[in-house]
């Protein structure tokens, strides 16, 4: 396919025969495609534009960047791994920390970046010397207890930042999420969390025209009289402009708490590159580490320009599993109408009006989830947490995590929460290995055959979620 940018019409264009698959290579009609890009977009919208919001970022510049790192995917991989990336969830924590400890947007960018240049050098070594790597220095048991801990962590920001400012809209909410990722079928379950939003928009909404302002804490953390929906920066946006381009900011500090989470990023590719090669028919081993450089490459250009991270979404790989159409010409569609949409300053000051309340009781269950897909990864993997060369470093390193301990190592450096943890966990790990007796290392070896550690990092993943 060259670039993976050509492709043979499948069949009259129009509709797949019964139980035929449209392949990466192929395609339907234009109008049909641009109609299945339309879907991917829709189905990536929740998470892609929830995720720089809480991260404090310009969410126009997050979906205009989604549909480039989506270009840079399709191409690195020649077109053999139909996916889309989206903003990653993974970083939302790491954004929390950073910002609490008087971090900037340029900071959180900054720190994010060397995460995406890591990721990109572990692509490299999975090109160089097989998936093998990743098994050695990150066993199930490890990669549970980081996206464990990195779930678990938020639970502070959601307590003591949103939830505050409006209970009863963030109790509503709540409740309306847990019943539409409960009850919904299909496609509807999987914008779940993207309903509950629009949910808790229109409460908040009513409660201002009912009620009037309320007196809480706002977003700067003031107790003050507020409206619940402000949309006075909505009337003053633009309809067309470019989004709010920044650079970058290092610091160590920042940077040791955001790099715990390329354990998830390489366990979420793993698992949707897996998943895409079992749907496809097409063995895709072999791109695996191409896979993971291009999701780096695309987060350092991103980021660069003060956008969020990217990851594979496997909501856009329920899309290709509901409808057999796997062709990346619809992400090709779906990439361009991200760019336009990023185009468009008045969605994004609509987003930013998301009011506090509301995003309080979506993220009571979403950071929730992110965190249980960590005990998920365990069960699925069948991790023993009887034995103490598992449970000890496991049992430390999430406690300190979820717990926020900290290592004060100078006056201008302390290693706490989300980095320490993970350091806890998996050095904790491979050096009690390596001095145990062997009676407690008779169990099945960590190093196979395929990737079967990481299916969980998204087959059974609740919906309306993607990034660990």
């Amino acid at each position: 396919m060259g670039l993976g940018v050509r492709w043979t019409v499948h069949g009259d264009g129009r509709n797949p025969a019964p139980g035929a698959v449209v392949r990466p290579d192929e395609r339907l009609s234009w109008p049909r495609t641009a109609g299945l890009g339309a879907q991917h977009v829709v189905a990536m919208f929740g998470a892609s534009f929830v995720a720089p919001v809480l991260m404090g970022l310009d969410p126009n510049l997050a979906i205009m960047m989604s549909g480039v790192a989506t270009v840079i995917f399709l191409l690195a991989t020649r077109g053999r791994v139909p996916s889309y990336l989206g903003c990653s969830l993974s970083f939302v924590g790491v954004a929390a920390v950073i910002r609490a400890q008087g971090g900037t947007s340029a900071t959180v960018t900054g720190a994010v970046l060397v995460v995406g240049v890591a990721l990109f050098l572990v692509g490299v070594a999975v090109q160089r010397f097989g998936a093998r790597i990743i098994h050695a220095a990150m066993p199930p048991v490890v990669t549970g207890a980081v996206v464990m801990l990195i779930g678990f962590n938020l639970a502070p920001v959601t307590a003591r930042t949103y939830w505050p400012q409006d209970q009863w809209v963030a109790l509503l909410t709540m409740l309306f999420t847990g019943l539409a990722v409960v009850c919904l079928r299909g496609f509807w379950s999987r914008i779940a969390i993207f309903l509950g939003l629009v949910f808790g928009y229109g409460i908040s909404w009513v409660f201002d025209r009912v009620f009037g302002m309320i007196h809480s804490v706002n977003g700067a953390g003031q107790l003050v009289d507020h409206w619940r929906l402000d949309f006075s920066a909505v009337g003053s946006a633009n309809w067309i402009g470019l989004p709010s381009f920044h650079g970058p900011s290092f610091q160590w500090s920042a940077i040791l708490v955001a790099l715990p989470v390329v354990i998830a990023l390489v366990a979420e590719n793993a698992g949707h590159v897996k998943a895409v090669g079992e749907m496809t028919g097409d063995p895709l081993d072999d791109k695996l580490g191409t896979a993971i450089s291009a999701d780096g490459a695309a987060s350092v250009l991103s980021t660069a320009l003060g956008g969020p991270p990217n990851t594979t979404y496997s909501e856009n790989i329920g899309v290709m599993a509901a409808t057999r159409v796997y062709s990346t010409a619809a992400y090709w569609a779906a990439a361009c109408f991200a760019l336009l949409f990023g185009l468009c300053p008045k969605f994004g000051a609509v987003v930013a009006a998301i009011p506090g309340g509301v995003l309080g009781g979506i993220t009571v269950i979403l950071y929730g989830m992110i965190g249980l897909l960590g005990a998920q990864i365990w069960v699925h993997n069948k991790v023993d947490l009887r034995n103490p060369l598992n449970l000890v470093p496991v049992a430390a390193g999430v406690i300190i995590g979820v717990g926020g301990v900290g290592l004060k190592i100078s006056d201008n450096f302390e290693l706490s929460g989300i980095a320490l943890g993970t350091i806890v966990v998996l050095s904790g790990y491979h050096v009690l290995r390596a001095m145990a007796p062997a009676h407690l290392k008779e169990q099945p070896p960590l190093l196979d055959e395929g990737t079967s550690s990481y299916d969980s990092a998204d087959g059974d993943r609740p919906p309306g979620t993607d990034r660990t």
